[in-house]
């Protein structure tokens, strides 16, 4: 019964957290975000205490809870078979702590990346983004086909774009090992490689329910070993490495002489068949804190001057946009750990990964490009559903008087004074009146520009004719601004002012 609830209700937040990353239609409604806050790396990058304390609790009530039931990379390993041998295996308890260690002191020297590597939660989503998503895109153009051509338009055709190489290699390889792992290991990436299933493997050990071993019905058969992909139990000795239990209570249904059960402790003399604690555990788990704690920020990830070379006004541009919200490029280092929801649910596609246009240790983390779209004026999108309060959620009002970057115009090489041909398309995307028309010769018109109204939108380069480089482009601010032009009444002021400009 215990398995069945734990298949009903994994299943049904994994698949539609995976839809919601797919979702391009807008089918699922914003408030589905939920999904992704409740993820144990986000809620605590964002500094949600109710929802850090709710996963604790849960854990130190009923175990790893959330490895088996909400994270989306658990629920997905599961879905492997497994060839695991039938033998219990030691835990690599010191490697565990060791990566959790180096991933944490990576973090806080400035070096994100690790984090969002290893984050279970991120690692699905650039798998849903960048490995599951093309391969949806492709079977829903198909189906497009087919009805139209039946006369019917509930399908309709999407472009299918790789926003990033390195992005997609990097899903693709997790997907891979994660795979592989898998179905060669069980549960090994949970139990060993995960920062997030070694704290929950650690406060496991102290919860009130737990799977028991019933010694007095245990015939050591060792039928719940061979479905255990934790290799986690014990059947000689009869114990369990609640470190590496995940509560998947496979064990449990398949144990015909009812010799385990998921409960609290008897009150017999159970105490002495729990394991003793290992002071030299705790000594190396308090010297990887206090290391975390004492490393300077020698990887701290600075924006590169100059952004990698790519196609249109990109290449001109010095400083990379980052998205509405992030305040700057350096608060965004700190909070983002790449999961790529903001991407995913972008209408406009004007987010892509970033490579090292913040940075070795802002690789993956989004930005702003405006090769297939411009930033919807209104739009709080990307703002709404950050996880991790990376992008902080924004109003319709704050969004219209923020500026992310600014217009600069090269007007030499305008189609309007090379060509002598009448153009204005960068006046007309622009929102703001940031670019205006004005008299130039032979009765054209030319623009003009107004950095201090300029949103950053990228409306003006979007549009711009002129290749391989824009004549019209946004350059993005370091830090970002309010637009002058932005009248607020005193209660909004306060309200901007307090969100960090």
């Amino acid at each position: 019964m215990l398995k069945k609830i734990r298949i009903i209700i994994s299943l049904l937040i994994f698949s539609l957290l995976t839809f919601y990353f797919l979702d391009f239609a807008g089918i699922l409604p914003m408030r589905f975000h939920a999904l992704a806050h409740i993820q144990f790396i986000p809620a605590w990058l964002s500094h949600n205490i109710i929802i850090m304390l709710f996963l604790i609790i849960l854990a130190l009530l009923f175990g790893r809870i959330y490895c088996s039931f909400i994270c989306p990379l658990g629920t997905f390993m599961s879905l492997f078979p497994c060839s695991i041998s039938k033998v219990s295996k030691p835990a690599f308890t010191k490697l565990r702590w060791l990566i959790l260690a180096i991933t944490l002191v990576l973090f806080f020297s400035g070096f994100t990346v690790v984090l969002g590597i290893l984050d279970p939660y991120s690692a699905y989503g650039r798998i849903a983004v960048h490995v599951f998503k093309p391969v949806y895109l492709f079977a829903n153009n198909i189906l497009a086909s087919i009805f139209n051509n039946f006369g019917n338009y509930t399908f309709y055709k999407v472009e299918i774009v790789m926003l990033s190489v390195f992005s997609f290699i990097v899903a693709l390889l997790t997907f891979v090992a994660i795979g592989v792992l898998a179905w060669k290991k069980g549960r090994f990436y949970c139990n060993t490689i995960c920062p997030v299933g070694t704290i929950f493997g650690f406060i496991n050990k102290f919860s009130l329910f737990k799977i028991r071993i019933d010694n007095g019905k245990c015939t050591s058969c060792g039928i719940c070993a061979k479905k255990c992909k934790a290799s986690c139990i014990d059947v000689k000795a009869k114990t369990i490495d609640y470190s590496k239990c995940v509560n998947c209570f496979s064990c449990i249904n398949n144990c015909s002489r009812k010799g385990l059960s998921f409960a609290m402790k008897s009150k017999e003399k159970e105490l002495e068949k729990e394991e003793k604690v290992d002071k030299s555990k705790r000594k190396f788990v308090l010297t990887s804190l206090a290391t975390t704690v004492a490393v300077p920020a020698v990887f701290a990830s600075h924006p590169v001057p100059g952004a990698i070379s790519q196609r249109g006004a990109s290449a001109q541009r010095k400083i990379a946009i980052s998205p509405p919200g992030s305040v700057s490029a350096e608060r965004l280092l700190k909070h983002c750990t790449s999961c790529h929801l903001c991407i995913a649910k972008c209408p406009s596609k004007v987010l892509k990964p970033a490579f090292m246009e913040y940075g070795i240790g802002g690789m993956m983390m989004p930005m702003m490009h405006f090769e297939r779209g411009f930033c919807n004026y209104d739009c709080i999108t990307c703002s709404s559903v950050c996880p991790n309060h990376a992008l902080l959620p924004l109003t319709k009002k704050q969004k219209h008087g923020l500026q992310v970057g600014k217009v600069i115009f090269i007007p030499e090489i305008c189609v309007v004074h090379t060509n002598g041909t009448s153009c204005g398309a960068c006046s007309e995307h622009c929102p703001t009146q940031a670019v205006k028309m004005v008299p130039y010769k032979n009765g054209l018109t030319i623009p003009v520009i107004d950095t201090d109204i300029c949103v950053g939108c990228g409306g003006c380069e979007f549009i711009c004719p002129v290749r391989p480089h824009r004549a019209i482009y946004i350059e993005g601010n370091k830090i970002h601004k309010k637009a002058k032009a932005f009248a607020v009444e005193e209660t909004e002021e306060k309200e901007i002012t307090d969100f960090g400009f």
